[in-house]
């Protein structure tokens, strides 16, 4: 791997170096747990981070997702702000102090505009419920105000420096989105009587041995074997009387039935990624026909991978870099 270097460090400038250079990084003790064992979450933040105007290390330092939102610490926040060229002052302090409602006030002063002021009051984090709430608000309830003011005032005068991005401290006070309980649909007892005669069975396999991975994949599989080969704890649905296969199908080469349906495009992603760990690992095989195996499994589902969110997709690929480029170098 190769990274260009700049006067700000290491940074990757392609995609292909981006996914290496993330990929090394999340097997680092040195980032952020957050973003520990998760490579695609690290090109997301770093790419943030070069939209702004942050270094790779920079941005796993100081971008967060918080509450399922990106955010920007406060102080880097300021940072950006000040270093850019618009900028021409940002001023902070309080109103009334030792009165029982302080006032905490931001002066964002963009070079050519009006200044933009904002206020965050006690009374205003009482209305939000934050004033007396457990942790940061109640050790440091004076920082908090000032970053909620601070965070107010920057994205309102510099929302293009900041790129949308509100302030973690901000984030972290957004209650967690519930997920909704789903609702029961009344029995109706008609549905007994309309059901289909073809009813799917779940069949829960359980191998551990990579080579049978091997042997699914072989011209000829004796009568009967083909269930007894699939990976360990996939769920494959099989239609009695042949019927038509529901959910989403794993294909493999010169297989005319999926090697298993999932049903979910996520269960689907997790047991592509690992046929294809088991296709690249399974000794017995040579590497060129591993390697080629790969590629045919790649092919035959790129449907699907196209239809799984952008950060699987970025691991998809990632890890068929890695695994083509780790058997390239073992001939």
């Amino acid at each position: 791997m190769q990274l260009t270097t700049t006067n700000r460090g290491f940074a990757p400038a392609t995609l292909t170096e981006a996914i290496a250079f993330s990929d090394m990084l999340a097997s680092s003790s040195m980032v952020p747990k957050a973003y520990q064992g998760k490579p695609q979450d690290i090109l997301v933040c770093v790419q943030w981070g070069y939209e702004m105007g942050l270094a790779p290390m920079q941005a796993l330092q100081n971008i967060a997702v918080i509450n399922g939102k990106p955010s920007v610490y406060g102080d880097a926040a300021m940072a950006l702000v000040q270093a850019s060229s618009v900028c021409e002052d940002v001023e902070e302090y309080f109103e009334g102090e030792g009165t029982t409602n302080p006032v905490a006030v931001c002066v964002a002063k963009r070079k050519g505009r009006k200044p933009v002021t904002a206020k965050f009051s006690v009374e205003d984090a009482k209305r939000a419920g934050l004033w007396g709430k457990g942790g940061p608000w109640s050790a440091y309830p004076k920082r908090m105000m000032q970053m909620r003011a601070r965070g107010f005032a920057l994205r309102d005068a510099f929302p293009d420096v900041l790129k949308g991005l509100i302030t973690a401290e901000e984030a972290q006070d957004f209650p967690v989105e519930a997920t909704p309980v789903p609702v029961a649909k009344p029995a109706n007892p008609l549905d007994m009587v309309a059901r289909s005669p073809v009813e799917p069975v779940v069949v829960v396999q359980k191998v551990s041995d990579p080579v049978l991975i091997e042997q699914a994949m072989a011209d000829t599989v004796e009568p009967g074997g083909e269930e007894a080969l699939l990976p360990p704890q996939v769920e494959v649905v099989q239609p009695v009387d042949d019927g038509p296969v529901i959910g989403f199908a794993l294909l493999v080469p010169g297989k005319d039935k999926p090697f298993s349906v999932h049903q979910t495009i996520d269960e689907w992603s997790d047991a592509y990624e690992d046929l294809a760990e088991k296709t690249a690992t399974a000794g017995k095989r040579p590497v060129r026909e591993r390697m080629t195996l790969l590629k045919e499994i790649k092919q035959l589902n790129e449907d699907l991978i196209l239809r799984v969110d952008s950060l699987k997709r970025i691991r998809h690929t990632s890890q068929y870099q890695r695994r083509i480029n780790a058997l390239g170098a073992a001939q």
